[in-house]
Protein backbone atom coordinates (compact mmCIF):
# COMPACT_ATOMS: atom_id res chain seq x y z
CA UNK A 1 0.00 0.00 0.00
CA UNK A 2 1.30 3.76 -0.85
CA UNK A 3 1.02 5.20 2.44
CA UNK A 4 -0.14 9.27 1.32
CA UNK A 5 1.70 11.89 2.67
CA UNK A 6 3.24 14.89 2.25
CA UNK A 7 5.68 14.68 4.40
CA UNK A 8 9.93 14.11 3.50
CA UNK A 9 10.27 12.71 7.17
CA UNK A 10 7.87 10.29 6.17
CA UNK A 11 9.25 8.82 2.90
CA UNK A 12 12.68 9.33 4.00
CA UNK A 13 14.85 6.58 5.64
CA UNK A 14 16.26 7.48 8.98
CA UNK A 15 19.85 6.93 8.11
CA UNK A 16 19.28 10.13 5.62
CA UNK A 17 17.81 12.14 8.09
CA UNK A 18 19.81 14.63 10.36
CA UNK A 19 18.29 15.42 13.42
CA UNK A 20 18.89 18.15 16.33
CA UNK A 21 16.75 18.96 19.61
CA UNK A 22 16.02 22.71 20.39
CA UNK A 23 14.85 23.36 23.27
CA UNK A 24 11.53 21.18 23.54
CA UNK A 25 11.24 20.79 19.12
CA UNK A 26 13.29 18.53 17.00
CA UNK A 27 14.66 20.06 13.80
CA UNK A 28 15.37 17.18 10.85
CA UNK A 29 17.32 18.09 7.92
CA UNK A 30 16.84 15.93 4.40
CA UNK A 31 18.48 16.11 1.48
CA UNK A 32 17.32 14.91 -1.76
CA UNK A 33 17.82 14.90 -5.37
CA UNK A 34 19.16 18.52 -4.80
CA UNK A 35 16.34 19.64 -2.37
CA UNK A 36 16.81 20.58 1.10
CA UNK A 37 13.44 19.75 3.40
CA UNK A 38 13.48 21.10 6.78
CA UNK A 39 10.51 19.40 9.45
CA UNK A 40 10.13 21.27 12.82
CA UNK A 41 8.40 19.04 15.60
CA UNK A 42 7.11 21.26 18.18
CA UNK A 43 3.97 21.02 20.98
CA UNK A 44 0.32 20.66 19.84
CA UNK A 45 0.05 24.23 17.70
CA UNK A 46 -3.75 24.45 18.86
CA UNK A 47 -2.69 23.80 23.16
CA UNK A 48 0.45 25.54 23.41
CA UNK A 49 1.00 29.09 22.78
CA UNK A 50 4.98 30.47 21.72
CA UNK A 51 5.34 32.13 24.93
CA UNK A 52 9.20 32.73 24.21
CA UNK A 53 8.53 33.05 20.31
CA UNK A 54 10.99 29.95 20.59
CA UNK A 55 9.06 27.94 17.84
CA UNK A 56 9.26 31.60 15.44
CA UNK A 57 12.72 32.04 16.36
CA UNK A 58 13.73 28.37 14.54
CA UNK A 59 11.40 28.88 11.88
CA UNK A 60 13.18 32.17 10.59
CA UNK A 61 16.56 30.07 11.37
CA UNK A 62 15.38 27.94 9.45
CA UNK A 63 13.76 29.66 6.48
CA UNK A 64 16.57 32.38 5.86
CA UNK A 65 19.13 30.58 4.25
CA UNK A 66 16.34 29.21 1.94
CA UNK A 67 15.66 33.03 0.31
CA UNK A 68 17.80 34.52 -2.06
CA UNK A 69 19.86 37.44 -0.23
CA UNK A 70 17.85 40.31 -1.85
CA UNK A 71 15.17 41.28 -4.32
CA UNK A 72 11.79 41.24 -4.23
CA UNK A 73 9.65 38.03 -2.87
CA UNK A 74 5.92 36.31 -3.80
CA UNK A 75 4.01 34.99 -0.99
CA UNK A 76 1.40 32.48 -2.18
CA UNK A 77 -1.36 31.51 0.06
CA UNK A 78 -2.53 28.27 -1.62
CA UNK A 79 -6.01 26.27 -0.92
CA UNK A 80 -9.65 26.82 -0.36
CA UNK A 81 -10.63 29.33 2.58
CA UNK A 82 -13.84 27.84 2.87
CA UNK A 83 -12.53 24.62 3.70
CA UNK A 84 -10.65 24.74 7.19
CA UNK A 85 -8.36 22.26 6.95
CA UNK A 86 -7.27 23.65 3.49
CA UNK A 87 -7.68 27.24 5.12
CA UNK A 88 -3.73 27.76 6.58
CA UNK A 89 -2.87 29.23 3.29
CA UNK A 90 -5.02 32.25 2.63
CA UNK A 91 -5.17 32.74 6.64
CA UNK A 92 -1.14 33.11 6.29
CA UNK A 93 -1.11 35.23 3.44
CA UNK A 94 -3.78 37.71 4.92
CA UNK A 95 -1.16 38.11 7.91
CA UNK A 96 2.11 38.73 5.53
CA UNK A 97 2.89 42.40 5.68
CA UNK A 98 2.62 43.40 1.95
CA UNK A 99 5.41 45.82 0.94
CA UNK A 100 6.13 45.93 -3.09
CA UNK A 101 3.79 49.46 -2.64
CA UNK A 102 5.77 51.06 -0.38
CA UNK A 103 8.37 52.87 -1.58
CA UNK A 104 9.52 56.91 -2.67
CA UNK A 105 8.41 59.52 -0.61
CA UNK A 106 5.62 57.01 1.58
CA UNK A 107 8.34 54.99 2.41
CA UNK A 108 10.62 58.16 3.55
CA UNK A 109 7.70 59.41 5.95
CA UNK A 110 6.89 56.01 7.58
CA UNK A 111 10.54 55.14 8.23
CA UNK A 112 10.05 52.24 5.69
CA UNK A 113 13.14 53.06 2.88
CA UNK A 114 14.73 49.82 3.17
CA UNK A 115 12.00 47.15 3.74
CA UNK A 116 12.44 44.44 1.39
CA UNK A 117 9.97 44.29 -1.49
CA UNK A 118 6.85 41.64 -0.60
CA UNK A 119 3.75 40.92 -2.52
CA UNK A 120 0.91 38.58 -1.55
CA UNK A 121 -1.58 37.08 -3.90
CA UNK A 122 -4.07 34.28 -2.37
CA UNK A 123 -5.13 32.32 -6.28
CA UNK A 124 -7.79 30.42 -4.97
CA UNK A 125 -8.57 26.59 -5.96
CA UNK A 126 -9.40 25.47 -10.06
CA UNK A 127 -12.99 24.90 -8.46
CA UNK A 128 -13.46 28.41 -7.47
CA UNK A 129 -11.67 30.39 -10.35
CA UNK A 130 -11.28 28.17 -13.06
CA UNK A 131 -7.70 28.92 -12.87
CA UNK A 132 -4.75 26.95 -11.18
CA UNK A 133 -2.93 28.72 -9.21
CA UNK A 134 0.40 28.06 -10.81
CA UNK A 135 -1.57 29.78 -14.18
CA UNK A 136 -1.99 32.89 -11.72
CA UNK A 137 1.46 32.45 -10.17
CA UNK A 138 3.39 32.13 -12.99
CA UNK A 139 1.66 35.13 -14.71
CA UNK A 140 2.28 37.37 -11.89
CA UNK A 141 6.21 36.29 -11.79
CA UNK A 142 6.50 37.11 -15.34
CA UNK A 143 4.66 40.79 -14.67
CA UNK A 144 6.79 41.63 -10.91
CA UNK A 145 9.63 39.38 -11.41
CA UNK A 146 10.17 38.66 -7.93
CA UNK A 147 13.45 36.76 -6.65
CA UNK A 148 11.73 33.89 -5.30
CA UNK A 149 8.13 32.50 -4.20
CA UNK A 150 7.08 31.39 -1.00
CA UNK A 151 3.77 29.20 -1.36
CA UNK A 152 2.04 27.65 2.04
CA UNK A 153 -0.73 25.35 1.57
CA UNK A 154 -1.78 22.54 4.03
CA UNK A 155 -0.08 18.86 3.96
CA UNK A 156 -1.29 15.54 4.73
CA UNK A 157 0.60 13.14 6.81
CA UNK A 158 0.34 9.68 7.66
CA UNK A 159 -0.12 9.93 10.98
CA UNK A 160 -2.21 11.69 13.35
CA UNK A 161 0.56 12.30 15.69
CA UNK A 162 2.12 14.89 13.82
CA UNK A 163 -1.60 16.52 12.49
CA UNK A 164 -0.85 20.27 14.15
CA UNK A 165 2.86 19.98 15.55
CA UNK A 166 4.49 19.48 12.40
CA UNK A 167 6.38 22.49 10.17
CA UNK A 168 7.81 21.49 6.76
CA UNK A 169 9.52 23.73 4.39
CA UNK A 170 11.62 22.89 1.47
CA UNK A 171 13.19 24.33 -1.21
CA UNK A 172 11.43 21.97 -3.72
CA UNK A 173 8.16 24.12 -4.21
CA UNK A 174 4.83 22.52 -3.35
CA UNK A 175 2.63 20.02 -5.22
CA UNK A 176 -0.88 21.39 -4.53
CA UNK A 177 -3.49 19.00 -2.89
CA UNK A 178 -0.92 16.12 -3.72
CA UNK A 179 -1.37 14.70 -0.20
CA UNK A 180 -5.29 14.65 -0.52
CA UNK A 181 -5.49 12.67 -3.85
CA UNK A 182 -6.28 16.13 -5.98
CA UNK A 183 -3.15 16.88 -7.50
CA UNK A 184 -2.59 20.16 -9.15
CA UNK A 185 0.57 21.45 -11.46
CA UNK A 186 3.54 21.17 -9.50
CA UNK A 187 4.72 24.66 -8.36
CA UNK A 188 8.40 24.72 -8.59
CA UNK A 189 11.52 26.34 -10.19
CA UNK A 190 11.09 24.12 -13.15
CA UNK A 191 7.81 25.65 -13.41
CA UNK A 192 8.27 29.16 -12.88
CA UNK A 193 12.31 29.65 -13.54
CA UNK A 194 13.14 31.51 -10.08
CA UNK A 195 12.92 29.35 -6.59
CA UNK A 196 9.99 28.42 -4.70
CA UNK A 197 10.36 27.08 -1.32
CA UNK A 198 7.41 25.37 0.10
CA UNK A 199 5.95 25.82 3.86
CA UNK A 200 2.84 24.38 5.65
CA UNK A 201 1.43 22.46 8.62
CA UNK A 202 -0.02 19.37 7.93
CA UNK A 203 -3.94 19.36 8.94
CA UNK A 204 -5.35 15.57 7.36
CA UNK A 205 -4.96 12.19 7.03
CA UNK A 206 -5.99 9.97 4.56
CA UNK A 207 -9.03 7.44 6.34
CA UNK A 208 -7.48 4.72 4.39
CA UNK A 209 -3.81 5.56 5.00
CA UNK A 210 -4.94 5.68 8.85
CA UNK A 211 -7.02 3.04 9.08
CA UNK A 212 -4.28 0.22 7.45
CA UNK A 213 -1.60 2.04 10.14
CA UNK A 214 -3.84 1.08 12.83
CA UNK A 215 -4.33 -2.28 11.51
CA UNK A 216 -1.02 -3.26 11.39
CA UNK A 217 -1.18 -3.86 7.12
CA UNK A 218 -2.78 -3.98 3.92
CA UNK A 219 -6.89 -3.17 3.80
CA UNK A 220 -9.23 -5.72 2.12
CA UNK A 221 -12.79 -5.75 2.70
CA UNK A 222 -12.29 -2.98 5.25
CA UNK A 223 -11.08 -0.93 2.90
CA UNK A 224 -15.42 -0.27 1.42
CA UNK A 225 -15.57 1.25 5.17
CA UNK A 226 -13.24 3.65 4.87
CA UNK A 227 -13.58 4.82 1.29
CA UNK A 228 -17.74 4.61 0.90
CA UNK A 229 -18.93 4.56 -2.13
CA UNK A 230 -15.37 5.12 -3.65
CA UNK A 231 -15.17 8.49 -2.08
CA UNK A 232 -12.05 9.41 -0.46
CA UNK A 233 -12.58 10.21 3.18
CA UNK A 234 -9.71 12.32 4.71
CA UNK A 235 -9.75 12.92 8.94
CA UNK A 236 -9.09 15.96 10.72
CA UNK A 237 -8.16 16.83 14.44
CA UNK A 238 -11.10 18.06 16.12
CA UNK A 239 -8.96 21.50 17.18
CA UNK A 240 -8.40 22.11 13.23
CA UNK A 241 -9.78 25.97 14.02
CA UNK A 242 -7.33 26.69 16.43
CA UNK A 243 -4.28 24.68 14.57
CA UNK A 244 -5.19 26.63 11.23
CA UNK A 245 -5.53 29.90 13.01
CA UNK A 246 -2.27 29.79 15.11
CA UNK A 247 -0.58 27.62 12.60
CA UNK A 248 -0.86 30.95 10.10
CA UNK A 249 0.03 33.38 12.31
CA UNK A 250 2.73 31.39 13.09
CA UNK A 251 4.11 30.75 9.78
CA UNK A 252 3.07 34.51 8.74
CA UNK A 253 4.96 36.09 11.40
CA UNK A 254 7.81 33.69 10.40
CA UNK A 255 7.85 35.10 6.78
CA UNK A 256 7.94 38.30 7.69
CA UNK A 257 10.49 38.15 9.96
CA UNK A 258 12.73 36.63 7.67
CA UNK A 259 11.95 38.70 4.97
CA UNK A 260 12.33 42.30 6.71
CA UNK A 261 14.26 41.28 10.26
CA UNK A 262 14.70 45.34 10.65
CA UNK A 263 11.24 45.09 11.97
CA UNK A 264 10.34 43.08 15.32
CA UNK A 265 7.64 40.97 15.67
CA UNK A 266 5.71 43.91 17.53
CA UNK A 267 6.36 46.21 14.71
CA UNK A 268 4.21 43.48 12.49
CA UNK A 269 1.45 42.97 14.49
CA UNK A 270 0.89 46.66 14.61
CA UNK A 271 1.12 47.14 11.02
CA UNK A 272 -0.20 43.90 9.59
Amino acid sequence: MVYRTDLALENTEPSKQVRREVDDCVVTHIDDSGNSYITIEVKAISDHLDSDHGVLKLIVEELTPLLPESGPVLVAGLGNRAITPDAIGPLTAEKVMATRHIKGEIARVTGLEDLRPVAVVSPGVLGCTGIEAVELIKALVQKIKPAAVIAVDALASRSTARLGCTIQLCSAGISPGAGVGNSRPQIDEQTLGIPVIGMGIPTVVDAETLAADLLGGELHEEKEKVEPRGAVMMVTPREIDLIISRGARLIAMGINLALNPSLSLEDFEELT
